[in-house]
C-alpha cells in the first residue's frame, strides 16, 4: 500500500482517536494544523443546533443542487462551472487523476502541500516535477520562472495560492496575465484555501470560469470554520467539469455540512470581520515569535499561519517541538513538506490572542531550556 501522505493533527493524539478524551479540547493546542480560531457564523451554528437530529437522520439532496447555486450566486460565476467535493481533499483525489497519467509531466512548489506531490509522484505515479522556492527569497514564487514553467507545457501545474507553507502569494493581476499565456494544453490548478485571508478579491475563480484550462479548488475548511465538516469545490472550464460530474458519487457533501456552508455565505461581514482580526492577530504572533526565539526568522506571511525557523546554531528545532508536545502545545514540523527547508523550520497556526499567548510562553520557556542545555548551564 502507498504510504499516506504526513500531515497535521497529532494533537489528536493528546485528546483520542476514538473521541475518549474529548473534556481535553480546550486545553491541548492543535496549532500542527491550520483550523480556523474562531467560530463558525450565529447563523451556522443555530442552523446545526436546532436541525441537529433532522440533519443526522436524513439523506441531502443528491447532487447538493442547493448549495451549488449557493457558491456560485457569491462567487460570481455561472453553477455549471462549480463542481462540490467533500473537501479539497476529495477533488484533488478525485480530479487529477483525470487529469493526468503516468507519462505526463506535473509541475508543483517547492515547498507546497504535500498531498499534490503525494498523489502525482506517489498514486498516480507521473512525471512529477519541483520549482523550487528559496528561502533567501522569501519563498517568493518570482512570475519569470512561473512563466518558463509554462511554456514548457507540461500536462499539469499546481499552484498554491496562497502558498503554504510559506504563507506568499502573487498578486491575481499577475497570475492571470501569465495564465492568459499558458499553453491550452496545459492545465493549472490553483488551490486556495487561504485566499480569503490574503484578499477574497485576489480570488481567480471567474477567471477560471471563463477559461479553458484553469481550475480553482476551494474549501471552505479553514476560512469558514468548517473543517470538520468537508465542503469544498471546483471551478473551472464548463466541459471538464462535466466529465468530473460523472465519476462524481452522489451524495458526495453530507447535509449538515449542505446546510452549514449555504448559512455560511449568507453571513460575509462575518467572516471579513474575521479575516481581518487574524491578520492582526498573525503580526502579534509573529512578534511574539521574536521574543520566545531570539534569532528566529518568520517568514512575512498573508495567511492564518506563520513559517518560522529557528536558529541554525541553535538547539534543533525538533527538540523543541517534542517539548512543547508534552506540555499540549503541537507544531508543525515542515521538514516533510519540501526539499528547501532544511531541519530548523516549523509551521504554526494563527490562534485567539490568549491562546497565542499560551503558546508563546510555553515556546519561550522551552528553548530557554533547550538554548540552556545546550550550553551545559
Amino acid at each position: 500500500m502507498t504510504k499516506p501522505c504526513e500531515h497535521g493533527g497529532a494533537f489528536f493524539t493528546a485528546i483520542g482517536e476514538r473521541f475518549d478524551r474529548l473534556e481535553r479540547r480546550d486545553q491541548v493546542i492543535g496549532a500542527d494544523v491550520l483550523d480556523a480560531w474562531f467560530d463558525p457564523a450565529p447563523g451556522v451554528v443555530a442552523a446545526l443546533r436546532e436541525n441537529l437530529a433532522w440533519l443526522a437522520r436524513t439523506s441531502p439532496p443528491t447532487h447538493g443542487e442547493g448549495l451549488a447555486a449557493a457558491i456560485a450566486e457569491a462567487r460570481g460565476v455561472p453553477e455549471s462551472n462549480v463542481l462540490l467535493g467533500a473537501g479539497s481533499s476529495d477533488l484533488i483525489f478525485r480530479a487529477l487523476r483525470e487529469f493526468v497519467g503516468h507519462d505526463d509531466r506535473a509541475v508543483v512548489l517547492d515547498p507546497s502541500y504535500g498531498e499534490y506531490a503525494h498523489v502525482l509522484g506517489e498514486v498516480i505515479g507521473c512525471r512529477l516535477e519541483r520549482l523550487a522556492l528559496e528561502r533567501a527569497r522569501g519563498f517568493a514564487l518570482e512570475p519569470a520562472r512561473l512563466a518558463a514553467v509554462l511554456r514548457s507545457a507540461p500536462r499539469l501545474v499546481v499552484l498554491v495560492h496562497p502558498n503554504s507553507p510559506t504563507g506568499r502569494h502573487v498578486p491575481r493581476g499577475e497570475l492571470e496575465d501569465l495564465l492568459r499565456a499558458a499553453p491550452r494544453a496545459t492545465r493549472v490548478w490553483i488551490d486556495e484555501t487561504y485566499v480569503d485571508y490574503a484578499d477574497p478579491g485576489e480570488s481567480l475563480e471567474r477567471f477560471a470560469a471563463e477559461s479553458t484550462n484553469v481550475f480553482v479548488c476551494k474549501s471552505m475548511s479553514k476560512a469558514y470554520a468548517m473543517s470538520g465538516l468537508r465542503v469544498g469545490y471546483l471551478v473551472g472550464p464548463r466541459d471538464e467539469l462535466g466529465a468530473l460530474a460523472r465519476i462524481t458519487p452522489p451524495w458526495v457533501v453530507g447535509l449538515p455540512a449542505q446546510l452549514a456552508a449555504v448559512r455560511a455565505l449568507e453571513d460575509g461581514a462575518y467572516y471579513a470581520a474575521r479575516w481581518r482580526e487574524t491578520a492582526d492577530l498573525r503580526e502579534e504572533l509573529a512578534l511574539g515569535l521574536g521574543e520566545a526565539m531570539p534569532g528566529v526568522a518568520v517568514v512575512p506571511s498573508c495567511t492564518n499561519f506563520l513559517l518560522a525557523f529557528a536558529p541554525a546554531e541553535g538547539p534543533p528545532v525538533r527538540a523543541l517541538l517534542d517539548a512543547c508536545e508534552a506540555r499540549g502545545v503541537f507544531l508543525r514540523d515542515v521538514a516533510s513538506m519540501g526539499n528547501t527547508l532544511g531541519a530548523q523550520g516549523f509551521r504554526i497556526a494563527v490562534k485567539d490572542r490568549a491562546t497565542n499567548a499560551r503558546v508563546l510562553a510555553v515556546i519561550a520557556a522551552e528553548w530557554r531550556t533547550l538554548v540552556g542545555s545546550a550550553r551545559g548551564g
